[in-house]
């Protein structure tokens, strides 16, 4: 299990133009070697983009683009023909295949935040394609598959103090949009609040070489994890959190 903390990710974007990108993997000019990609996953942009901001029409291939949307309204356009704003809670798929060109804006009167994953799919080639799930997080906890790259993404909301798992499996990307998490590996993790307790101290915010599974790890907005084989981890939120979990197979099981 390695941490990687939010900054630590590197920058990116036009910031005169009111765009601010945090690249969590080698990304443009910031080429790192060591840093390509995770399993299927090779990117994971937090964008913030200022009212009237946004990227003009440029190319996509052989690319699973997964965007979710934290604030604002993204306005989408390709050149398959479809136009859509993307609103917090949904998912937006675009499958860039053989070839597509879309534009990405923030046409409201609000700043847009929105986390943008990139996906090496299995096969590359074939038609572009297009979905969007409306409200995948509202309610119970939720899920969507990209099959073309083998992976799952598993949307996660906990009220303060709930636990939830972590997948079982080759890979998985933790990644917090919002809120305060503790990441944990068998029991519960020391100094995890209880309802009704005073909150005991956490463990240290530390890196992966310092990481005790019993004691865990705590992560805020823009922290990530990478977890391999991950077997009776879990997550408990530490304040009211939304967190993005991908879990992949190994490239070499795929």
């Amino acid at each position: 299990m390695s941490i990687h903390r939010a900054g630590d990710r590197y920058r990116g974007g036009d910031p005169d133009a009111g765009i601010e990108t945090r690249h969590a993997f080698s990304f443009g000019p910031h080429y790192d070697p060591d840093n390509l990609r995770f399993g299927a996953l090779i990117a994971c942009n937090e964008e913030r983009l200022a009212p009237g901001a946004g990227f003009d029409e440029h190319p996509h291939s052989h690319t699973e683009i997964v965007t979710w949307v934290v604030e604002g309204e993204l306005t989408h356009r390709d050149s398959a023909g479809h136009a859509t704003l993307v609103r917090p809670g949904d998912v937006q798929h675009l499958c860039s295949a053989g070839g597509v060109r879309h534009v990405e804006r923030n046409d409201g009167a609000e700043p847009l935040v929105f986390v943008q994953m990139w996906l090496a799919p299995l096969e590359p080639g074939g038609e572009p394609s297009y979905e969007i799930v409306r409200g995948l997080a509202d309610g119970a906890p939720a899920s969507y598959a990209v099959p073309a790259a083998g992976a799952v993404l598993h949307v996660r909301r906990p009220d303060a103090g709930e636990r939830t798992a972590v997948p079982d499996g080759d890979l998985v990307y933790v990644h917090v949009v919002r809120g305060d998490v503790r990441l944990a590996v068998g029991g519960e993790a020391a100094g995890t609040p209880r309802s009704g307790d005073a909150e005991a101290p956490g463990p240290p915010r530390a890196g992966s070489a310092d990481l005790s599974p019993a004691a865990g790890v705590d992560l805020s907005p823009g922290d990530a994890a990478r977890v391999t084989d991950p077997r009776d981890v879990h997550l408990t939120a530490l304040t009211p959190a939304e967190v993005l979990l991908w879990h992949m197979a190994h490239p070499g099981r795929r």
